[in-house]
């Protein structure tokens, strides 16, 4: 039986605890741009192990800013999908070896604009444009390294699915099933116009200095606000409207004005949490970089039609789309459906949700059901 042991032979090190951050040096990445990164490190976790002929591979993709912590494992934090990756769930760990990397320009364990660079400096204002093919193609280093000469299954959400269809696009003949959910073929103007807003958000807080920021106060509230206006796009209004309404927050009074200040609507105060909790756990330059490479997500730049790309390739694709998602509409999803090569097995699912994008994360049956 083949096992997480071996890597120690490919240089990747001994056998580690499941959920446990490795990193892996990948050298110089020529990036999709013609730039050049120096020595790039990939950050990447592991759950079950590899079996004798390397085909029971998973590889899991996260969000925007999502992290290489899928699942639990060995530790005491549970992962952003853990109702879905474990012994006995869909993607089961006892049964799979599944592999979760942080993309390139991240902020957990990848190298990023917070990454030193050859000076020994953050890079900072620095770090070059990167795009989701570059992450790519730095994880197919990573599956190389671990043995894994072809996924069994490239799964992700949001822009873990654009980089799902990238893997299927760049190396088909090392993806046999993709599971993409609640992405599409190429960021929209709509998508590009609110992460020009978020990321606007970002450069103009003082405290950004540029992007060269690390030696003094971090740009806490141009992230913050970037987030709020993110998660309004992440959620449904009817799922808003449910759940707070036009509610006061606690004692707060919305209407008072007799101080100068009034206080905050329910709604308000979950923003301002969702601010405060991101901009305490994820570097603002990384917000940047990975929203970039977000909307310059285009399957088709370069390579033809949908119908061109995969013909001849013989993947499983599995489509899903969530009925109340305003920033990846189902249509996209039905769009590629439709413009998938008939010589290739696709089916589509409908995540029915008043959660809006966010289902994605949050409805653990419905997928399940799907991925399993």
């Amino acid at each position: 039986m083949r096992s997480r042991k071996t890597a120690q032979a490919d240089g990747v090190g001994s056998a580690w605890p499941d959920g446990e951050l490795q990193r892996l040096p990948v050298g110089t990445l020529q990036l999709d741009s013609g730039a050049k990164l120096p020595d790039v490190v990939l950050g990447y976790e592991t759950w079950g192990a590899l079996n004798e002929d390397a085909s029971n591979a998973v590889l899991v993709l996260h969000a925007l800013t999502g992290s290489t912590h899928v699942s639990r494992g060995s530790s005491h934090e549970d992962g952003w999908w853990e109702p879905l990756v474990g012994p006995g769930r869909a993607i089961d760990t006892d049964e799979m070896f599944v592999v979760a990397p942080n993309i390139v320009g991240g902020c957990y364990g990848t190298t990023g604009p917070s990454s030193p660079a050859p000076d020994g400096a953050p890079w900072g204002s620095r770090f070059p444009f990167v795009t989701l093919r570059d992450s790519v193609t730095a994880e197919a280093q990573l599956a190389d390294a671990l043995g894994i000469g072809q996924w069994h299954t490239v799964v992700g959400g949001s822009m873990g699915g654009a980089r799902a269809l990238e893997w299927a696009a760049m190396f088909p003949d090392r993806v046999q099933r993709c599971i993409c959910i609640a992405a599409c073929v190429a960021s929209t103007a709509e998508q590009i116009a609110f992460a020009q807003a978020q990321l606007l958000a970002i450069r103009q807080d003082p405290d950004f200095a540029g992007g060269d920021y690390y030696d003094g106060v971090s740009p806490a509230a141009g992230l913050g606000l970037a987030r709020r206006i993110a998660h309004i796009t992440y959620r449904s209004e009817p799922d808003l409207g449910a759940r707070f309404g036009r509610l006061p927050q606690g004692s707060e009074e919305p209407l008072a004005h007799d101080d100068g200040e009034r206080g905050r609507y329910q709604v308000e105060s979950y923003l301002d949490y969702q601010a405060g909790k991101l901009a305490g756990r994820f570097d603002a330059n990384s917000y940047i970089a990975l929203t970039e490479a977000l909307t310059s997500h285009d399957l088709t730049r370069g390579r033809g039609s949908i119908a061109e790309i995969f013909t001849g390739t013989g993947i499983e694709f599995v489509i899903a789309a969530v009925s109340s998602d305003r920033l990846y509409f189902p249509a996209e999803s039905e769009r590629l459906v439709k413009e998938l090569p008939p010589d290739v097995s696709v089916r589509f699912e409908m995540i029915d949700s008043p959660f809006g994008h966010d289902a994605f994360l949050i409805e653990a049956g419905q997928l399940a059901d799907i991925v399993r």
